[in-house]
């Protein structure tokens, strides 16, 4: 679903801030790899930065790298709901979703909402 300019008001996109993990190659190098296909790098405030308007194939599978990155190389992944940005053409979440209620409640009491847990 594209949106209307109407509806950039009641929508969001979920944004994932991505910083990278400090590692020797191979291991930076293989970190860099999940996320260039996925995420694009900020210079300026050294950060790498993904989209997601829907929980479809591709945002799952966009959310399962980021996963994958937090677990084998320690990437530090934060997730939040933010308004959709000028330029995104692509899907997006209504404000009244489930998945809305989902990402305004607490996930873990100390846990910033949208941090993914190291394993």
């Amino acid at each position: 679903m594209t949106p209307s300019p109407n509806s950039r008001d009641s929508a969001w996109v979920l944004e994932a801030t991505i910083r990278t993990a400090p590692a020797a190659d191979p291991h930076w190098q293989e970190q860099l790899d999940r996320l260039r296909p996925i995420a694009t790098y900020d210079r300026e405030t050294q950060t790498w930065h993904a989209r997601l308007g829907a929980l479809d194939l591709a945002g799952v599978q966009l959310l399962q790298t980021l996963f994958d990155a937090a677990h084998i190389h320690g990437t530090e992944v934060r997730l939040a709901p933010v308004a959709v940005p000028a330029y995104w053409n692509g899907p997006t979440f209504a404000r009244d979703s489930e998945v809305a209620s989902l990402l305004e409640a607490q996930a873990d009491p100390g846990r910033p909402l949208g941090q993914l847990p190291l394993a």
